[in-house]
């Protein structure tokens, strides 16, 4: 018998059966693991042919390092000319002329079709529309021609013993059952219980993502162990240590906690009650708390006692900014692994933030994506919307993770307004069909369970409330004074830097929260002309950097020492500090809350001071949600001051928060489904549920209804998808000694091994940009690949400054920005 070559290194029934496995286990998270078997069993089906045997056996005769055999439809051969061997589309076409004829048949065909014909490019379309027309795309690529699929000649090659567990499968008369059950529960938790409703639909699109995810992960990783046996050993495969292991420890970190006040008091009742709801049945819930709480260790708490109660194989946290995964990650991972346990470090918290690179990877620097394989995993928001709706591979191949987990979403009220019917929907789908526990963590709870139901809401109750008392807890712990300082026209950025250099010598320290970075660097150099220590912090500076900052605010405010800090917005979610007096630009009420809750953090008997200014001049062009923050922020200050009593006295309080988001939520209802720009009023809601646009026009092109069960455009929606504004792009900055020494390795490092470690380590020096941004600076030739072959870049030296991080133009040899 010949043969068959999968990649080098392996033979292709090796590699089809290694990624059945692991994917029978990836979809049994959810009762679909023999479909998972299936797809892994088909989805190298093409390479059967002998025209791609030829094409293998050519490159791996030449050596040629740079040869990719999965890259599909589009590559390079050997010797330069364009290729089209097509390897996906036959496995497609072969389990479809198999399957059955029977509606669920029909349904599961389409399904396990889209997994296999897209494992390469990202999910393709249903239904397409552009300029050219609207077709099934479909269809389309189900019908191609056997010449370029090549699967009569495949299923005659296909290894026997392969074959027989693929017709094992398809012979079981329950074959559809699981599936027909899950879509049952889809429907029926749905709010219309219409299997054609937007929520149903939306669904059913994210069971084919599941199932996606399920395949692509268990292939890349069987394609990496593979042609590089050495990763393996990263990888844990869900061997981990014990949750009542990670609980003791948890627990006797608890034991060392003294009480050294009423907020230490109040922290305490707070986790304790965390501890008790653990026992709760799986589901979603919210912890309300207010800044300063103690949320992290608290819900900590809930979640391992809840993971060893259920069986849970991980817990997520999901975060919004890179500042708090910096702090949050390092307090847990201080008590998870303990320096006296060596065996643990690094196995037991991975942090997943940074995106060092271009979106598209080349198969070398996918050997280097990590697929949050760890027992806790600090991650951010754009990762957890991406693994649901991005373009691609990459992300999507985490998604299997999110299942059979405890997700805690930290400073849930920083989701974007547009992703909230995405969110719900997603967040929906992995409690009611992926069995995993859902924790919304804030002190301002957004309403996410009060839009519109038939777009997606969060089912929320308060007996899912993990504080039995939220109003009392708010009551309890109020610390500050709130000083609504708000004036016409409005405040000159000298008049707030002389405001907060004066809360500076009356009370010691202060803080100035402001919106824009712009007015960051003005008031940080109005206020240093007073001779006082000014500090900054802002997304321009890499997280080593911020961590160091941060750092030196936190000896001087503990040693009592005069200090003043100027910050954009990322100080105020989660930030583990405290001042004496907090400066708040005027932004949405959840903001200032935010902010208020770095003034008097600890519960000092002597009050803090908050105040609201309102700048006199403020660019927010591009800033939709702070700009109509502001608006509902004024109306509600101003409803506070004609009835305080009606609000408890407190600017910040339950009912003034409720009252903020109904007024807010209320004028951004109409973008909450994630509008697009495109030549018609579409949305991705739409895009991937009904797709009503692309079915009317598919009507009138064609005037009749399209023949498939599905009709979504996944991939059209997922390249429209960004979770934030615009795209951003990672870039390494060589601070410090070992930033630049890091800069060199990654130069000089070409084992995968080595680049591996050292890619982790880069997260820790890399800043996000702005498209823009990164245009100027690769203008300016201020920015380098690390290596020829990719696109992971680090910035020059001359653009970064000691005080703001990077800048658009080169700093001068004292390392200060020319402002």
């Amino acid at each position: 018998m010949p043969q068959y070559i999968a990649h080098k290194n392996q033979r292709l029934h090796e590699h089809l059966e290694g990624v059945a496995e692991l994917a029978k286990i990836h979809a049994g998270k959810i009762g679909l693991g023999n479909y998972g078997e299936l797809l892994g069993l088909l989805h190298d089906f093409g390479k059967y042919s002998s025209e791609f045997q030829k094409y293998i056996s050519a490159a791996l005769k030449k050596d040629d390092l740079q040869f990719n055999p999965d890259e599909d439809e589009e590559f390079e051969d050997p010797t330069g000319k364009k290729g089209k061997i097509d390897h996906s589309t036959a496995g497609a076409q072969f389990f479809f002329r198999k399957n059955g004829s029977s509606n669920a048949h029909k349904i599961i065909g389409q399904i396990l079709s889209l997994c296999l014909v897209s494992h390469h490019s990202g999910l393709i379309n249903c239904l397409t529309t552009d300029n050219s027309g609207t077709w099934d795309s479909y269809s389309r690529r189900l019908s191609k021609n056997d010449t370029k699929t090549h699967r009569e000649e495949c299923a005659r090659n296909i290894d026997k013993h392969v074959l027989e567990k693929i017709n094992t499968i398809l012979a079981d008369m329950s074959f559809t059952k699981p599936f027909e059950e899950k879509c049952r529960d889809i429907v029926r938790t749905s709010p219309e219980r219409n299997h054609l409703s937007t929520v149903a639909q939306f669904q059913l699109g994210l069971l084919v993502r599941f199932l996606f995810s399920a395949l692509i992960d268990a292939d890349r990783q069987d394609t990496a162990d593979s042609e590089k046996p050495k990763t393996a050993q990263y990888r844990q495969q869900g061997n981990y240590q014990s949750w009542s292991t990670l609980i003791e420890r948890l627990e006797n970190k608890y034991t060392t906690f003294k009480t050294k006040n009423r907020v230490d008091e109040i922290r305490k009742e707070i986790s304790i009650h965390c501890l008790h709801a653990a026992k709760q049945p799986k589901g979603l819930f919210t912890l309300t708390v207010p800044t300063g709480g103690g949320k992290t260790l608290a819900s900590l708490r809930f979640a391992l006692h809840h993971a060893e109660e259920h069986g849970f194989d991980r817990i997520i946290y999901i975060i919004p900014f890179t500042t708090i995964i910096d702090q949050n990650a390092q307090v847990v991972r201080e008590i998870l692994e303990p320096k006296e346990y060596p065996e643990d470090t690094g196995k037991i918290v991975l942090e997943h933030h940074s995106n060092i690179g271009a979106d598209a990877q080349s198969w070398k620097e996918k050997l280097l994506t990590e697929n949050w394989d760890a027992p806790v995993v600090f991650t951010t928001m754009v990762q957890f919307l991406d693994a649901f709706f991005g373009a691609g591979t990459r992300g999507i191949r985490r998604m299997h993770q999110l299942a059979n987990a405890v997700i805690v979403f930290d400073e849930i009220q920083t989701l974007p307004i547009n992703c909230v019917h995405l969110f719900n929907n997603a967040i929906n789908f992995l409690v009611n069909h992926c069995g995993s526990s859902v924790v919304l963590c804030t002190a301002t709870q957004p309403l996410l369970g009060s839009v519109d139901e038939k777009k997606g809401a969060l089912k929320l109750s308060e007996k899912k409330e993990l504080m039995p008392d939220v109003a009392k807890l708010f009551a309890n712990l109020k610390r500050v004074h709130f000083h609504d300082c708000r004036k016409s026209p409005g405040w000159t950025y000298s008049e707030i830097a002389a405001l907060a250099v004066r809360q500076v010598e009356k009370n010691g320290s202060c803080l100035v929260v402001v919106n824009i970075k712009k007015a960051a660097r003005i008031i940080f150099e109005e206020a240093k002309r007073d001779g006082l220590e000014v500090f900054h912090l802002s997304t321009g500076m890499c997280p080593v950097h911020r961590k160091q900052v941060l750092k030196m605010i936190r000896k001087k405010l503990d040693d009592g020492e005069p200090i003043l800090c100027v910050s954009t917005q990322l100080i105020e979610a989660g930030v583990d500090i405290d001042f004496r007096s907090v400066i708040r630009m005027l932004a949405g009420l959840d903001s200032i809350a935010q902010a208020a809750g770095r003034c008097n953090r600890h519960g000092s008997p002597e009050i803090g001071h908050v105040f609201v200014v309102n700048p006199v001049e403020e660019n927010l062009d591009y800033l939709k949600d702070i700009t109509v923050g502001k608006e509902k922020t004024n109306r509600v200050l101003d409803d506070y001051k004609s009835d305080e009593s009606g609000y408890d006295n407190d600017i910040i309080s339950p009912k003034m928060l409720k009252w903020y988001y109904q007024n807010y939520f209320y004028d951004r209802k109409d973008v909450m489904d994630y509008p697009v720009n495109s030549n018609r009023n579409d949305t991705l809601l739409n895009m991937l549920s009904c797709n009503s646009l692309t079915v009317a026009d598919f009507r009138r092109a064609n005037r009749t209804m399209p023949t498939i069960n599905l009709r979504q455009s996944f991939m059209t929606a997922a390249k429209l998808f960004k979770s934030i504004d615009a795209p951003t792009r990672s870039v390494i900055v060589g601070y410090g000694d070992a930033g630049r020494e890091l800069v060199e390795q990654l130069c000089s490092a070409f084992e995968v091994e080595k680049q591996y470690a050292l890619i982790k380590k880069a997260q820790q020096y890399s800043v996000n940009l702005f498209p823009y941004e990164f245009e100027r600076l690769a203008e300016q030739n201020a920015l380098h690949r690390v290596q020829a072959e990719t696109e992971i870049f680090y910035l020059d030296d001359k653009y970064y400054s000691e005080q703001f991080g990077i800048s658009m133009d080169q700093v001068n040899k004292e390392g200060f920005l020319h402002v």
